[in-house]
């Protein structure tokens, strides 16, 4: 009888581990689609003056294990200009340039649909 019960205990050990391993992979799979929306939003939302900075925006995984991901959002072709357009900078003939918040924005809604992802997914 202790058999049947270390085999019943190995089958529930191995069938959570593949349900674990599902719920991460699904999370990793929203992680990256959440990081691409937010791309899209940051091109739209972007001060465009030449376009260039708009076009710029860009995320990629900078680290992902079995259970694990991270995925940063960045702008790859004018980088500098990220922190100047968000929050303003002074102006070298005296003054201040006002910021436009854009990355701000486009980071809450992107963890707000994440969160109502996992949600709906998990039955949370």
């Amino acid at each position: 009888m202790a058999i049947k019960i270390d085999a019943l205990a190995d089958a529930v050990a191995k069938e959570l581990a593949s349900y674990s391993q599902e719920c991460t992979d699904e999370l990793k799979t929203m992680v990256k689609k959440t990081a691409k929306e937010a791309v899209q939003e940051l091109t739209v939302s972007s001060p465009k003056d030449s376009g260039e900075y708009a076009a710029g925006w860009t995320s990629r995984v900078e680290y992902e294990s079995q259970d694990d991901i991270r995925v940063s959002i960045y702008n790859k072709k004018k980088p500098q200009l990220t922190h100047l357009l968000e929050d303003g900078h002074a102006k070298v003939t005296g003054g201040r340039v006002v910021g436009q918040p854009h990355i701000g924005p486009a980071e809450d809604n992107a963890a707000k649909k994440l969160d109502n992802k996992v949600k709906v997914v998990f039955k949370g």
